[in-house]
């Protein structure tokens, strides 16, 4: 039967429709799809096809926009917000309207051409993560941006594009979104009542029960969420408390680096290589003001969320806010800790 979920953040509803589907290994998915790709524009070499570099980890003796690197942060060349100008905040009739300002960044996470960050070392990995702190506590001292999004589009169907090397984003908004104020609120509401971080108090259950439990390594775990809306959603969260992604120091990043290769190694393996969507969701800036949320260093929990593309969302969806999974995460939990990965098999940047 049909089971409803709620999750306990947001009160979100979902329908997990287990027999809508079969077994866990029956969520496969064909390699190499999309169209053909032409020669790559993010390989080492071929720095004058990209925008010139904003940020590069590469040799202090290296000059920029030449090989050398080994992560390298560009400007889109179709960015979804500009960095020129003001925001000019207007009114039109009972309509908001801004200037379209912000920072659309491009980040290029190895010199050669591979294709899954699963791929990577859990050093590259680490240097990748690394450069994601960077970008954001530098576009924070710009007042006109509240908040940083650190997202991947991995393969053709998840929003990849034709140029299949290794890389994710970020962007900048002068708005807070609306699925992280969700949370914020959420988690807020939990902590005037309990007195708790509901993130912290989800992870002990997790690591009780076990049923949804994918790792536990390190200072994180990975979990199949409760009311997953995808098959084999994964969320990975530092055990300890902390509302900003930027506060880790060098250990915790490549504790993160190792657990994140591991999970994209399961996923890459176990479901041959799917398209998948990561998100990266952390406190927004936070600058002294009327209302401002003086709780959020207590009751926000960072983490990231990835999303394997095995499914579509169509009408139902759209028109309820409900999501349909047609998988248990107990059931994706169950099959993702048993897929066994080389940790050994990656490439370096050289």
């Amino acid at each position: 039967m049909p089971e409803l979920r709620k999750d306990p953040i947001i009160g979100r509803w979902v329908i997990i429709a287990t027999e809508r589907a079969g077994r866990p290994d029956q969520f496969t998915t064909r390699p190499h799809e999309g169209p053909p790709e032409n020669d790559c524009p993010f390989c080492a070499g071929r720095e004058s096809q990209t925008s010139p570099e904003i940020y590069a980890v590469r040799p202090a003796n290296t000059p920029a926009n030449t090989p050398g690197w080994e992560v390298r942060v560009v400007p889109s060349i179709a960015p979804f917000l500009r960095i020129e100008g003001e925001l000019e905040r207007r009114g039109k009739g009972l309509y908001d309207i801004m200037n379209g300002i912000g920072a659309h960044e491009i980040v290029i996470e190895s010199n050669k051409h591979v294709v899954n960050m699963a791929d990577l070392s859990e050093e590259q990995i680490a240097r990748v993560i690394a450069v994601y702190i960077e970008r954001m506590r530098d576009l924070e001292k710009d007042t006109r941006f509240k908040y940083v999004l650190v997202f991947k589009n991995q393969g053709w169907s998840a929003g990849g594009g034709r140029v299949k090397h290794s890389r994710s984003q970020l962007i900048a908004t002068p708005v807070n979104p609306k699925r992280v104020k969700e949370e914020l609120v959420g988690a807020r509401h939990y902590y005037e009542y309990h007195d708790r971080c509901i993130f912290c108090d989800l992870i002990k259950q997790e690591l009780e029960v076990g049923d949804r439990l994918i790792l536990d390594s390190d200072g994180f775990i990975a979990v199949a969420p409760f009311a997953a809306r995808f098959p084999f959603e994964v969320w990975i969260l530092p055990k300890k408390h902390s509302c900003d992604f930027t506060s880790m120091d060098a250990g915790m990043r490549l504790s993160l680096s190792s657990m994140m290769k591991k999970v994209l190694s399961k996923l890459e393996k176990g479901l041959n290589d799917p398209p998948y969507n990561y998100i990266l969701h952390t406190a927004p800036f936070r600058r002294a003001k009327a209302g401002y949320w003086k709780s959020i260093d207590y009751d926000y929990h960072w983490h990231i969320e990835i999303m394997p593309r095995l499914t579509r969302v169509a009408g139902f969806e759209w028109g309820t806010g409900f999501y349909i999974c047609p998988l248990s995460p107990e059931s994706a939990a169950k099959f993702l800790r048993e897929v066994e990965v080389n940790e050994d098999a990656s490439y370096g940047t050289k």
